[in-house]
C-alpha cells in the first residue's frame, strides 16, 4: 500500500505572498424544519396573549410585551430566556383566574412540546 494517501480535512495550497483570503467554507449546518406543532401551539399562544393584554392591568400588559418576543420566536433564543419569558406569562395569566386559564394551559402545552 506504499504511495496510498488519506486526507481528511481542508487541504490549502498557495502560491505567492500576496492576495490571500484564507479559506472560504461556504458549509454550515443545516437548521432542522421547525415542528409544525409546536409553530401552531406558538401562534396560539401569541393570539391568547393579545387578548389577555387587554385584560390586565397596564404594567402587567407592559410585561407581556416584553415576554412574547422571546417566549414565541423560533428557535433563535436561548433556552433558558425563553423558559423565563413562559414562566413571566403563566404568572400574569394565573394571576387574573379564569380570564388567564387558557393562556396557562397554552404556555403549559408550549413547554411540554419544547421539554419533550
Amino acid at each position: 500500500m506504499s504511495g496510498d494517501s488519506y486526507h481528511y480535512g481542508d487541504n490549502v495550497t498557495m502560491h505567492g505572498g500576496t492576495g490571500n483570503t484564507g479559506i472560504v467554507k461556504n458549509q454550515g449546518a443545516a437548521r432542522p424544519a421547525p415542528d409544525p406543532a409546536l409553530v401552531a401551539a406558538l401562534a396560539e399562544l401569541r393570539g391568547l396573549v393579545a387578548d389577555l393584554r387587554t385584560r390586565v392591568p397596564e404594567s402587567s400588559a407592559a410585561l407581556l410585551d416584553e415576554s412574547v418576543p422571546a417566549a414565541t420566536a423560533g428557535g433563535a433564543v436561548p433556552a433558558q430566556e425563553r423558559h423565563r419569558a413562559l414562566m413571566a406569562i403563566a404568572g400574569i395569566a394565573s394571576m387574573v383566574g379564569a380570564v388567564g386559564q387558557p393562556v396557562a394551559e397554552a404556555v403549559r402545552a408550549v413547554i411540554g412540546m419544547i421539554n419533550g
